[in-house]
């Protein structure tokens, strides 16, 4: 059995403002890859995104119907239609998207993004047998595959905007807990870590960042700008 066949235990899915900001189309293409790559693997993520959507649609018919055109009068009006329909009938179950399996180990939305599976990854060594790989996306963010070998560790760092790290195979530890397959961690410039794969199996995840990494030892900072983390 391949691990894109295999439903995950997700202990740690999404954050809802993140789950929100991707409904909207509010995020740049680094987050929205990670997110969607995400919502494959996570049954909990995917129902939220669903009732967002519902939600939206709910809005935009109540502004059609029953708003008054004047701007925030409208939306006002709007709002309130929905959240009376809300009280007067129990919302719906979300209808839960379909997921679309693919053989190998990334998700979907992720292979479509590279083009394969794990062969097809150009990968560059970082140091300590870490490897990374650069995606293109468009600005705003920058989203990169990496491969940590089991047992090994990212240098200790945080962070100067926001990183998310989803595991693609293995699992990894730090501070904030044990993270597996389909597990994202949400890092903001409050989180300091050093990430540690788990004996037993290489760890893969996919990581997503706005902004440079800030790292505590003198190596890594003077390899930074070349490995463009």
């Amino acid at each position: 059995m391949t691990p894109s066949s295999m439903t995950p235990t997700i202990r740690h899915p999404l954050p809802d403002d993140l789950l929100l900001a991707y409904t909207t189309g509010s995020l740049p293409e680094a987050f929205n890859l990670l997110i969607a790559t995400h919502l494959s693997l996570c049954d909990e993520s995917r129902a939220t995104v669903a009732a967002f959507d519902a939600l939206g649609g709910a809005l935009l018919d109540s502004l059609d119907a029953d708003a008054d055109p004047d701007g925030e009068a409208g939306l006002e009006a709007g709002l309130q239609a929905v959240l009376r329909r809300l009280d007067r009938t129990p919302p719906e179950p979300p209808v839960r998207p379909a997921r679309r399996h693919a053989p190998g180990i990334f998700p979907a939305p992720l292979q479509d993004h590279v083009g394969g599976d794990l062969a097809a990854v150009r990968w560059r060594p970082v140091g300590m047998g870490v490897r990374q790989a650069i995606l293109k996306t468009g600005p705003g963010a920058r989203a990169r595959l990496l491969y940590i070998p089991a047992g090994a560790a990212v240098p200790d760092h945080g962070h100067h905007g926001r990183e998310l790290t989803l595991v693609l195979q293995g699992a990894f530890s730090d501070a904030g807990g044990r993270f597996a397959r389909g597990d994202v961690e949400v890092a903001d410039p409050e989180v300091e870590h050093t990430p540690t794969a788990e004996p037993g199996e290489d760890c893969i995840c996919l990581a997503a960042t706005d902004a440079p990494l800030r790292f505590r030892g003198l190596l890594p900072r003077l390899v930074q700008p070349f490995l463009k983390i």
